[in-house]
Order: structure tokens, then sequence, then C-alpha cells
């Protein structure tokens, strides 16, 4: 049992196991923010320009109700969560090149490119 859980523990700190980890908390956190600032700033804005923001639509059929107006109202939701986060990410890509143009944060290679601009030094030095 000892081996195993050695064995669970070093496959849990791996980097990208914890780095999934963090990024899944990270976006949980992001989406509520998100959804509060969408519920409790957009759509009020949005209704006070063209009325109530939501839809109460339904169709009765035999004694089932389908809400269509839910799902218009989800659809709704959606559009206006995916524009905030539009507008994030290209703040945020205005950011990094502000930041890129200036010289603050160097372009650094990954690690992938650094050992492969080594192997291919091996390969020359070899030829």
């Amino acid at each position: 049992m000892k081996k195993y859980w050695k064995e669970f523990v070093a496959f849990v700190m791996t980097g990208n196991v914890l780095m999934l980890a963090v990024a899944f908390i990270l976006a949980s956190a992001t989406k509520q923010v998100i959804q509060d600032f969408v519920d409790y700033i957009v759509s009020p804005v949005i209704g006070a320009i063209v009325g109530k923001p939501q839809f109460t639509n339904t169709l009765k059929i035999g004694k089932g109700v389908v809400q269509y107006g839910a799902f218009i109202t989800t659809l709704v939701n959606l559009a206006m969560v995916g524009a905030v986060l539009f507008l994030i990410v290209k703040g945020y890509d205005a950011y990094r090149a502000r930041k890129t143009a200036a010289g603050e944060e160097p372009e650094e290679p990954t690690e992938e490119v650094v050992l492969l601009r080594r192997i291919a030094t091996v390969l020359e030095a070899r030829s």
C-alpha cells in the first residue's frame, strides 16, 4: 500500500497535474466572478435600457410545460459571458503587447525549444 501511495504522490506532484489542478480551481473562481459581473452589472444595465432581460415564455403540451423562455435566457447569458470573456482576453493581449513592446517582458524560449537547440548544436558539432 505504501508503494501505491508513493506513486500516487509522485504522480500528483508532477508539474502537469499540479498545474491542471491550479488552472481548474482558478477557472472555477474566474467563472464565478464573470457570472456575478454579468448577473449584477451587465444584466441590470441592459434591463434599464431595453427592459427586463429575462424571458418567461412557456409552451404547454398536455400536462408538460416546455420552458423555451428559460432556454432563450440561458443563450442570452451565454452571449453576455462570452462578450465579457472576449473583452478580458483582448485587454490581456493588449497589456502583454505593451509590456513586450516596452522591453519589460523578454520572450524566453520554452524548455522544449532550449532542448531542441542543444540537440541541434550537438548534431552540428558531429557533422
